[in-house]
């Protein structure tokens, strides 16, 4: 009897063993579409397989959320049907990066990922009717901030969109949004979040893009200017890089003489 139950244990060891090597290899798989061929649809389908195979693995809950809000960035949204559809993505993303943080709540990018889709989320349905969502997306990041434990490029992330939010916000005038719970919205912070994320990052172009269109914003000409000639003669990291440089060489032209 002990020799069967041996037997069984290490038969069990062994499956275990080529599940979580198949969850590993589909987590790199999944990165590599993401991060090098740019292909949002195979990701999707390969973490989807992961996730299939290990529903409750963290590395595995975050990516799901990251493939869906790439996904879904990209997809049709002329039709109320494709916005709707779009936008179901986007709540899928929020979904999966809540079971991540429930999975590992210590982790910085589970709140980051969350960042962002409920981001996604606010930016569909219109930054000032989803104020909750918005100072949602203020804490996760100043909590991913906190805990600083992904890395420069998951930090960096976490003070980008953290800036992004600010900057968003300051859209309407502050005794506006103060009125509905939005009054911490600040162009100078925006402009050191975005320094921050830039210096970490200083060859990611949506960075240097935002931060000159927050420069802009606050007539600071010079500054913008600056990452907008940077912008120029940077490599191709994100897929929508080419669309980013364009909308920069846009905004040097309109700026040119300012």
């Amino acid at each position: 009897m002990k020799k069967v139950n041996l037997i069984i244990v290490l038969v069990l060891l062994f499956v275990a063993t080529i599940y979580s090597q198949s969850v590993q290899d589909l987590i790199k798989k999944c990165d590599e579409y993401i991060e090098e061929k740019f292909d949002n649809v195979n990701a999707l389908k390969t973490i989807e397989q992961a996730y299939k195979l290990d529903p409750n693995n963290f590395e595995v809950l975050w990516r799901m959320s990251r493939a869906y809000v790439d996904y879904a960035e990209h997809l049709p949204s002329k039709t109320d049907q494709e916005k709707e559809q779009q936008l179901k993505m986007y709540e899928k993303a929020v979904e999966f990066a809540e079971k991540a943080i429930k999975v590992n709540p210590n982790s910085s990018i589970g709140y980051i990922r969350r960042a962002i889709a409920n981001g996604r989320v606010a930016l569909f349905k219109g930054v000032f009717q989803s104020i909750s969502l918005v100072n949602s997306v203020k804490a996760d990041c100043e909590k991913a901030i906190q805990l600083n434990n992904g890395g420069d490029i998951q930090q960096s992330v976490a003070l980008y969109v953290l800036a992004r939010a600010h900057s968003k916000v300051c859209e309407r005038p502050k005794f506006a949004r103060s009125i509905i719970g939005l009054g911490w919205g600040d162009r100078e912070e925006a402009a050191k979040l975005f320094e921050r994320a830039i210096k970490m990052r200083p060859n990611f172009i949506m960075y240097r893009l935002e931060a000159a269109k927050n420069y802009i914003a606050m007539e600071n000409f010079q500054k913008a200017k600056e990452h907008l000639y940077a912008i120029q003669n940077l490599p191709k990291l994100d897929e929508d890089d080419d669309e980013y440089r364009a909308e920069a060489r846009k905004l040097l032209n309109e700026i040119k003489n300012k």
